[in-house]
Order: structure tokens, then sequence, then C-alpha cells
């Protein structure tokens, strides 16, 4: 299966990072978490967003940035921002793709985006709204990646419980 990993920078609202961890636990994404964080890991408002998911969720935690890229240094990175040019919708994510959010109040570092411009996306929002949520943000992006790769082993068909499609 093609390798998509979801990167949240120093994620402030614990809510928002319990519904990421339940987006990459039903989509087989990896989720990396960057410190410091504005909540505690153990947070009950944490677990209670990411339900009884948590057993399937592949995570990684680190201490900084740098730690992060020493770690990852050979995937291709894909940094959301409200900042950025391109759409998320017009790049083609290759394997090992890495989609890197910033934090709630502030987004990513603007080094970071001006030292990476065409991999830096965003998602299209009318002109005077400041930014969406991160979790939905993280899984517009997480679904566009997997459509691209056509849902690899992801169930794409449900079934009904009482009665049965023709």
């Amino acid at each position: 299966m093609a390798e998509l990993n979801i990167v949240l920078v120093e994620p402030e609202i614990p809510q928002n990072t319990g519904s990421i961890a339940r987006t990459c636990a039903v989509t087989g994404a990896r989720l990396h978490l960057v410190r410091p964080f504005g909540f505690e890991i153990d947070d009950k408002k944490l677990k209670r967003a990411g339900l009884d998911y948590w057993r399937l969720l592949d995570i990684t935690y680190y201490d900084g940035l740098d730690e992060f890229f020493e770690k990852n240094g050979d995937g291709a990175f894909f940094y959301f921002s409200t900042k950025a040019k391109n759409r998320y919708c017009d790049v083609r994510y290759p394997d090992r793709s890495y989609l890197v959010f910033g934090k709630e109040t502030k987004g990513l570092p603007e080094k970071l985006l001006y030292e990476n411009p065409d991999a830096c996306v965003r998602i299209p929002m009318i002109g005077n709204a400041r930014s969406l949520n991160l979790a939905n943000s993280v899984a517009i992006g997480a679904y566009e990646v997997l459509r691209q790769w056509d849902f690899p082993e992801l169930a794409c068909r449900g079934e009904l419980r009482d009665y049965h499609w023709d």
C-alpha cells in the first residue's frame, strides 16, 4: 500500500487532534505530531474525539521540526497554508507523501513556506475568511491523495443492514 503521512506541527486544540487521529486511523494514514502541543496527550478531549480508533493508529512524536525532518527526509512534503499560491487539488501526490499542517492560530512558519513555494498548497475559500478548521483541512487533503491513488485498501462500497443493493 502507498504510504500517506499526516503531520501536525504544534497542534493546540485537543479535539482537532483527536478528530485528525480518527481520520488517520480509518484511512491508514500515519500521524506525526510535532511538539510543543497545546494540550497533554492524555487529555480526555483528545481521547474522546478519537473514540476507540486509537488502537488502529500509527503515530510518532517529535520534539520539533528539526527532529521531524531528520527522521523523515526522504518523503515528498506538501505544506498546507492559507498563504500558498497553489491549489491542493492541482498537485500530484506520490507515495510517501507528507501533508504538513501548522498550528490552529498561526499555521506553519513563514520561513518554511518561503523556502518551499512549489510545495505549498491551499484549500480555496472566500477571500475574507481566515481559515478552515484544521481537522476539516486534514480530511480534505487526505482524501484528495487517496482519491488520486484510487483509495488503496479502503472499503469503497457499503452494505445496508435491512436491504440489499441490486
